[in-house]
């Protein structure tokens, strides 16, 4: 039988899903502000409930908030979220509560720049074809590394990872593409510009072969943390050559028997209101008919 579909565009590497992106903030109310009320998302209702970390769904993924001295990824987070329209007039009415802090937002022509209130950049996207049929979601983060890196970054993840990995040129300079699950990426971009010391923040990611990455990484004595028997951590990313560190930036590394794996995130219907409601649309479906 002749073949008739591309079947490579299925397959995904070894990181089967980016899961969350971890900072410290100091503030669990501005925090509530800014996530829930501006930005439309919802708190995880079942997890992390008190007042000392917050859980905040983004579709399949989510932001771990815990109270601390603040921490900066140094580049952005890329977001679909469903109306540009709605999510300017939330974050102008939020303007006001969050006054004095680093928060802003611009529109752009093709997203809308957002800072947290203690730094952090989002770029926020509606819906289109290159995220996938998606109306909510965390479709990439991206990070500045040195001039010179993307090229050893992609062989790190390829070599260590088993991850999809490709080098590129944009208007925004050369980077490197890593597959982190269905239509998500991480984009490592380099610049000439300084890279601020590293504060602590870390990404999550399920992997298929869990042992593989991690015997690889202990050669290097690059293991950070033995977790427990489903989870451990790795903080740099080297030259394989030289073993010189190429960027910082913690991995907590998940099975996908961990018990945590693919557990449904409640997300809700930010546009609900108590004096405009429509029963049965109180939850927001993350993704769209195909």
């Amino acid at each position: 039988m002749a073949q008739t579909y591309d079947r490579s565009v299925e397959d995904l590497g070894n990181i089967v899903a980016l899961e969350h992106v971890n900072v410290q903030i100091p503030d669990q109310q501005l925090a509530t502000v800014f996530y829930v009320s501006g930005l439309g998302l919802t708190r995880d209702p079942y997890l992390m409930t008190g007042t000392d970390n917050m859980w905040i769904n983004v579709g399949r993924s989510q932001f771990h908030l815990p109270t601390g001295r603040p921490q900066v990824l140094r580049g952005h987070t890329g977001m679909v979220l469903p109306s540009r329209e709605k999510l300017l007039r939330r974050l102008e009415r939020v303007r006001p509560d969050l006054a004095g802090t680093a928060f802003d937002f611009h529109e752009r022509n093709a997203f809308v720049d957002v800072t947290t209130p203690w730094g952090n950049r989002l770029r926020c996207f509606e819906p289109e074809a290159r995220f996938g049929a998606v109306s909510l979601a965390m479709p990439y983060v991206e990070f500045e590394v040195p001039a010179g890196s993307a090229a050893g970054i992609a062989r790190f993840y390829r070599d260590i990872l088993a991850a999809p990995a490709v080098i590129g040129d944009d208007e925004g300079g050369r980077h490197a593409r890593v597959a982190v699950g269905d239509r998500q990426e991480l984009v490592y971009r380099e610049t000439d510009r300084p890279i601020p010391a590293y504060d602590g923040h870390h990404i999550q990611v399920y992997v298929a072969d869990f042992a593989g990455p991690h015997r690889r990484l202990l050669a290097r004595g690059l293991i950070s943390e033995e977790s427990d028997q489903h989870q451990y951590r790795f903080l740099d990313i080297l030259d394989l050559d030289s073993g010189k560190a190429l960027f910082t930036i913690e991995h907590e590394v998940r099975s996908m028997r961990h018990p945590l794996y693919n557990r449904p995130l409640v997300n809700r219907n930010p546009a609900q209101t108590n004096r405009h409601y429509t029963p049965g649309q109180d939850a927001f479906p993350w993704s769209l008919p195909q």
